[in-house]
């Protein structure tokens, strides 16, 4: 790794001490990063970091990368308001849309750039302590005990210690329902105090209103915190999938079409097709 990768690193990492609210703080929130390194790496005290330990930071930061140009799409436009009004009104919602509509990404670069957001990218291989712990983690936050009434109330008691904060439960349809329910638990001890979002694909809908039908524990609570309301993505248009291909290197309006027809409103499936055509450039032109 070059200078200038770890220059690169080291500015970015600079930036996410600031919006975590500390050197510490940032520490802990990363996986397998000390305090020390941390403040090594700013101090640029670099000759006892290795490679792997940059590339560790890098990743988890998500400096080094390829470089993406992030367009303001419909659904950018619209996550980033609706995330905002959550956060200064603390108010709970849940946002839904198809897999591949920019979801995950607008919430990470919206946590990027405002203090005192908090989000989890949730799996279903998670348990009550696990999801409780990653809280805490992503807070920036150590727990000395392993017992799940303590834990939520360190993270209750550490959130009314912060100005306006939110908490983003991305891929929340993942979760299963004991872990799904500290929803209601946050909800209910935090309500005035930190806004909450469920981000979900549609299934998250039909699992809510299958639920609420059948009677099943917690989902008629879930539905009322959040507004008995689901907000649903637009999805990617043609529009927005050109202004993605034009803020990344691709204007040629045939390739540009093509793309559209064969990403169906995926925009995961855009990225990875204006990779492969600036990769097959790139090889054109060395050739």
């Amino acid at each position: 790794m070059n200078d200038t990768e770890k220059k690169e690193i080291q500015e970015r990492l600079q930036a996410y001490c600031l919006t975590k609210g500390s050197q510490n703080k940032a520490a802990n929130s990363l996986r397998d990063v000390s305090a020390a390194t941390i403040s090594k790496l700013l101090n640029g005290e670099w000759e006892l970091i290795n490679d792997t330990m940059w590339r560790n930071i890098a990743s988890q930061i998500g400096a080094g990368s390829r470089t993406w140009n992030i367009v303001e799409t419909r659904d950018y436009r619209m996550l980033n308001q609706l995330f905002g009004d959550a956060q200064l009104d603390s108010e709970a919602m849940a946002i839904c849309g198809e897999p591949g509509t920019g979801k995950s990404n607008v919430s990470k670069h919206y946590s990027e750039n405002n203090p005192n957001v908090y989000v989890l990218s949730c799996s279903d291989f998670w348990n009550r302590k696990f999801f409780l712990h990653e809280l805490l983690r992503v807070m920036g936050r150590t727990a000395h005990s392993d017992t799940v009434g303590d834990l939520i109330q360190l993270i209750v008691g550490e959130l009314k210690k912060i100005e306006k904060p939110l908490i983003i439960m991305d891929e929340a349809d993942k979760l299963s329902d004991n872990v799904l329910y500290f929803f209601i638990t946050m909800y209910n001890q935090l309500e005035g105090s930190c806004g909450l979002v469920l981000l979900a694909t549609n299934y998250l809908e039909k699992r809510i209103e299958r639920g609420r039908r059948l009677n099943r524990k917690g989902y008629k609570e879930i539905y009322s915190r959040i507004g008995k309301n689901f907000i649903p993505m637009f999805g990617a248009n043609a529009n927005d999938i050109t202004e993605v291909c034009m803020a990344n290197g691709i204007s040629d309006k045939a390739i540009i079409g093509q793309i559209v027809r064969e990403s169906e409103g995926d925009l995961r499936r855009v990225k990875r097709k204006i990779y492969a055509i600036k990769k097959r450039n790139e090889k054109n032109i060395t050739a």
